[in-house]
């Protein structure tokens, strides 16, 4: 009884392919045959490759076919309407993001000393950033962000998580602001001739002045900062960019 149940599978495989080096095919459809064009008459292809007499289609690097709003070489729509609206793109503040993660790996190194202010010009000779275009800003990745020693940074600006990471090791966040100018003189002072001759600090314009205003922010121009920099022994107000350097 059990001969006829074990020659039904034996047939069945006797008549399967099984799947080997000698019988690896590509899927069906995956391969297509390339078009061979300018091989000859005979070929249907061949001469002008099947693009016609002349013409535009006939171009070499044109296809013939335009973007949307093509309307076969007069003025388009989109160029007959007046503008309207505007951008203030050029007018925003570009902002290098640093880490407390990378600080405190930095500091592990020994490329910054955390017993001293850590400024701009700190980050930037230690190689911690490359450009500083209109400031840093101190970014805290939420609760991994975290430090092993009291710091005193000084950063353009700084987010929430931050500012509570820094203070919860006993540290302080000052944001200052610098413009163009004054933040190229404290990255690279040896472009003045004399230390004298370096700009003095501008104040921030009227729309960033209510941002540096607010102890929220850890801004410089606070009264509740102002207080912690005397008491710190640490510069309060507009100093030059000679002091800053320094620091």
């Amino acid at each position: 009884p059990l001969a006829p149940a074990l020659a039904q599978p034996a047939a069945q495989a006797r008549g399967m392919a099984f799947l080997s080096l000698s019988n690896l095919r590509p899927a069906p459809g995956s391969i297509k045959v390339a078009k061979r064009v300018g091989r000859g008459v005979g070929s249907g292809l061949g001469k002008t490759s099947g693009r016609g007499m002349k013409g535009q289609k006939a171009r070499q690097g044109n296809k013939g076919l335009r973007g949307k709003g093509f309307e076969g070489g007069q003025t388009p729509l989109h160029k007959r309407l007046p503008k309207w609206g505007f951008t203030n793109n050029k007018f925003r503040q570009k902002l290098v993001g640093v880490n407390l993660d990378s600080i405190q790996e930095w500091i592990n190194n020994g490329r910054i000393d955390a017993s001293k202010p850590i400024t701009i010009k700190t980050l930037f000779d230690s190689f911690l950033i490359n450009k500083a275009y209109d400031g840093v800003k101190l970014i805290g990745r939420q609760r991994s962000a975290k430090l092993s020693q009291p710091i005193h940074i000084e950063v353009t600006r700084a987010s929430k998580s931050a500012i509570e990471a820094v203070e919860g090791a006993g540290g302080l966040v000052v944001t200052t602001w610098y413009n163009r100018l004054g933040l190229k003189a404290l990255l690279k002072p040896n472009r003045w001739e004399h230390p004298d001759l370096l700009p003095k600090r501008a104040r921030p314009p009227p729309k960033r002045l209510r941002y540096y205003n607010n102890y929220e922010n850890r801004g410089y121009l606070s009264p509740e900062m102002q207080l912690k920099l005397r008491e710190a022994g640490l510069p309060t107000g507009h100093t030059s960019a000679a002091a800053a350097s320094s620091q």
